[in-house]
């Protein structure tokens, strides 16, 4: 099982090893397993460890504890983070997983040392890691796949659609936007230690190297070959939802008692086992008609797998439709990653107020700072509903400016331990899906109460400094207010007026503007706002932050079918930047106020350094290709990679494919509560380069701002202090950052639905890429019209053969392509790391899969 020079072929990529879709055995798998326990029915897993041997166990330190990560392209193997941050250790097959699925937090027991896997002593082994689903912070990112449903992460810092790609996965069979190829940079880049050679059309001979005796024995060598492997022994925490998407299909032998009560579910998502279930729970006439359910999705829940079975056993939650529909995958997605979309209960709908029209009161009034004559806008998306922050600008006598940002006040409304705080709670944030959001909040609070629309009365948290034209602070100051916003401005709006700053813009080309201001003075305001943001940002990067913005993916859906007709790569604008700014100087000023005032109970949000060993990947990756590039902080990361490269067409696809790959080593930024973290130092944001940060700008749709205003409302005695304590602090913020990576998974997940969706419905689509990776019978490329990641096969292009080798330790693969007529020659093409090549996007057979092709070069 762990020799490391086992390599798959690409046809058959996917099945894994020893087993075919997860824990299913091959029928050789069962004749030998039945040898060994000579027809017996015994346990194929082990039972689990009892919790007070784990615990004792971890206590000294003979057991290690971690999330499970398992890998989407082959099942069979599986990671657990490092405690110490270097390589991963491995879990090889399914036996050693033991039962967890993706994701649980599991207790693992290292193997002997003979057990590990051995890691080529040239660094070409490449599945020594799968990358992280989603790992990217998106404090680092900027803006999300602008969901033009709803308010664009633009403006929040947090924002990134994270592109992540990683994140991964060809988990829906889309290998798509945010989906990193599930090869870390050495799978990436660094090729294989084989030599591979091409022969006519029969394929690829390989002629293995000759690595002497003791390669694969890893007693004899030395730790920096070897990969720990473990096996798990406990399930700590279930963090899988226990819920797949798939099909029903009847069992095989139809003489068995089995088949006369059960059906054999089939999940779409390989990291999932395969499950019985009822027949009773399957529709009446699937065991007379199974043809007719062949494409039909079900959500099947995992009840239970038992020690003696390859197969779970599962119960058949609901039929959601045709697979490769909208409607009945997005349902999917939501509930295989836990998303509440259900209607909130009758019982949180009574603790908004019931009058309405609801007006302030004139007591509440009076404890506030009355700012409804002030010019204050918002500026957002075209099509948000959610407005959480308004901004002004006023210039002083001085020449210095008032500067406020103004958040919408959802804790007025929100009381804590209500049954209405219970739900935000749990589900934790809005989750924007393409199409749709599924709020935190009732519709009321969110689109209502709670926005800040135009021309209407709103409570508010307000942070308001005085500062230069140059954005240096000389006065700062929060509290609770009232505003009226005056104009709803769009992002294209407030970049029209930064781009033409002395246009005079008519009534018509805005939205309706209060009669109190006129249109110059919101212009006015507009470009004193982007010349200090401007300021600010110039100086965070002189102070080391760094941000990675990656390639993200709108669309235009049809008004009357929701089917996408376009997509288009979202641009990420001066408007975009200008409310950035000032939300990041908003957290930052609220995260310093509420750790000074309770430095046990701040809800803040820390950002740790890259992984080590994926970071020193990635530095070996870019000393192969010549690229000098500053690892030694977040700052002259940036620096690298803003400064490297020129304006041309290849360097700017060459930076896209680079931003890419630092984002791999990347880690989540995560909530905390200070109470619990004794090290300062670890409180620090790595891609803002900060001391303290926090989320405050976004209530309406993030659950842990609501508790960042309770403590701020509590620091100014607006309030009484905060009832939780800082283990209950810390369990929500754990909460709120599980929900925060489901919901940027499903954000990716749905992404990619109706970019799939749009390869089948427009299709083919051409396009330029870039190699960004290449293997010995494949290579990855980034399709930079649409930001999306995939693998191309060789063995899928009309070439008489294709050659890999390693020119210095660069790989390098040449494909000969067949001539197009008989008297022509074999074209040849080389295919290395940063070749742009052009690719063609086609639909494939199975629903929402579409593969990349490889255009033929010309001739000339």
């Amino acid at each position: 099982m762990n020799n490391s020079d086992s390599r798959i072929n690409p046809r058959q990529l996917g099945t894994p090893r020893g087993g075919s879709c997860a824990a299913v055995p091959t029928s050789g798998d069962r004749k030998n397993r039945n040898k060994s326990t000579r027809g017996r029915k015994k346990s194929i897993f082990e039972a689990y460890m009892s919790k007070e041997d784990v615990s004792a166990g971890l206590k000294r330190g003979e057991l290690i504890q971690g999330p499970l990560r398992i890998n989407p392209k082959k099942y069979h193997e599986a990671f657990i983070p490092s405690p110490d941050g270097t390589r991963d250790i491995f879990i090889d097959g399914v036996v050693a997983r033991n039962r967890a699925l993706n994701g649980d937090i599991v207790v693992v027991k290292l193997l002997p040392k003979e057990q590990w896997k051995v890691i080529k002593p040239d660094g070409s082994d490449k599945e020594t890691e799968a990358t992280h689903e989603s790992d990217v912070p998106e404090d680092m990112l900027g803006t999300c796949v602008p969901r033009e449903t709803a308010k664009g992460d633009a403006k929040s810092p947090d924002v990134i659609i994270e592109a992540q790609f990683d994140d991964d996965d060809a988990e829906h069979g889309q290998d798509h936007l945010q989906d990193t190829l599930a090869d870390d940079i050495k799978k990436l880049s660094l090729g294989t230690g084989e030599k591979v050679k091409a022969v006519g059309i029969s394929g690829v001979h390989r002629t293995k190297q000759d690595d002497g005796p003791k390669v694969n024995d890893s007693r004899f060598l030395p730790d920096k070959f070897l990969q720990r492997t473990a096996k798990v022994v406990y399930i700590l925490e279930k963090k899988h939802s226990r819920a797949a998407t798939g099909f029903i299909k009847l069992l095989a032998d139809k003489n068995s008692e089995l088949f006369r009560r059960c059906a054999m579910f089939s999940p779409v998502d390989h990291r999932v086992p395969r499950a019985y279930v009822s027949l009773a729970d399957c529709p009446p006439d699937f065991v007379t008609r199974p043809e007719d359910y062949s494409n039909m999705l079900f959500i099947c829940r995992i009840v239970d797998w038992k020690e003696d079975s390859n197969f779970a056993t599962g119960q058949l939650a609901k039929s959601l439709g045709q697979a490769g529909e909208i409607e009945p995958e997005t349902e999917g997605i939501l509930t295989e990653y836990g998303v509440d979309f259900s209607d909130f209960s009758s019982e949180a709908l009574e603790c908004l107020p019931q009058s309405l029209p609801w007006v302030i009161s004139p007591g509440e009034t009076a404890k506030r700072r009355d700012l409804r004559k002030e010019c204050i806008f918002t500026i957002d998306p075209s099509t948000a509903k959610d407005l959480d922050d308004a901004l002004s600008c006023k210039q002083l006598p001085d020449g210095n400016f008032e500067v406020g940002v103004h958040i919408a006040d959802v804790s007025y409304f929100v009381l804590e331990e209500t049954a209405l705080d219970k739900v935000a709670s749990e589900r934790a944030t809005s989750v924007y899906l393409v199409q749709k959001v599924i709020p935190m909040l009732p519709k009321l609070l969110c689109e209502e109460l709670c926005s800040l629309n135009p021309m209407q009365d709103r409570l508010t948290f307000s942070v308001m400094w005085k500062m230069t034209p140059e954005g240096k602070i000389l006065d700062e100051w929060f509290g609770r207010t009232i505003i009226c916003s005056c104009v709803k401005l769009s992002y294209d709006h407030a970049q029209s007026m930064i781009e033409s700053p002395r246009k005079v813009f008519l009534p018509e080309e805005l939205p309706p503007v209060s009669s109190h201001h006129s249109i110059a003075e919101i212009q006015q305001a507009v470009l004193n706002l982007h010349q200090i943001a401007q300021h600010l940002r110039k100086q965070r990067f002189i102070d080391g932050a760094l941000r990675l913005d990656q390639l993200k993916l709108s669309f235009t859906l049809d008004q009357e079918s929701g089917m996408p007709q376009g997509c288009y790569i979202y641009q990420y604008r001066d408007s975009n930047k200008l409310v950035e700014e000032f939300m990041l100087l908003a957290n930052m000023a609220v995260a310093h106020q509420i750790y000074r005032s309770f430095p046990e109970q701040a809800l803040l949000r820390r950002h740790p350094p890259p992984q080590t060993k994926l970071l020193k990947d990635l530095m070996e990756f870019c000393n192969q290709v010549g690229l000098d590039i500053d690892f030694s902080s977040a700052g002259t990361l940036h620096k690298s990679l803003n400064e490297t490269f020129g304006a041309d067409k290849y360097s700017e696809a060459r930076k896209e494919v680079l931003t890419n790959m630092f984002s791999r080593p990347m880690q989540m930024a995560l909530y905390f509560c200070t109470g619990i973290l004794e090290d300062e130092t670890l409180f620090r944001h790595y891609a803002l380069n900060v001391p303290f940060y926090t989320h405050f700008t976004s209530p309406i749709r993030r659950y842990a701002d609501i508790i960042v205003h309770r403590l701020l409302s509590a620091s100014l005695g607006a309030s009484s202090p905060i009832k939780m304590e800082k283990g209950a602090i810390q369990r929500q913020a754990d909460h709120c950052n599980d929900r925060k990576m489901a919901s940027k998974r499903v954000q990716e997940l749905s992404a990619d639905l109706f970019f799939s969706i749009f390869v089948r419905e427009c299709g083919p689509l051409e396009s330029e890429a870039m190699v960004m990776g290449v293997l010995n019978e494949a290579f990855d490329v980034l399709v930079l019209k649409f930001g999306v990641q995939k693998r191309i096969y060789c063995n899928a292009l009309p070439l008489l053969g294709f050659h890999f080798q390693k020119v210095g330790r660069k790989p390098e693969l040449t494909l000969m392509w067949e001539p197009e007529k008989p008297e022509q020659e074999s074209l040849p093409q080389v295919i290395t790391i940063f070749t742009l090549v052009e690719v063609v996007l086609t639909s494939d057979a199975v629903p929402l899969k579409y593969s990349a092709l490889l255009k033929r070069p010309s001739s000339e």
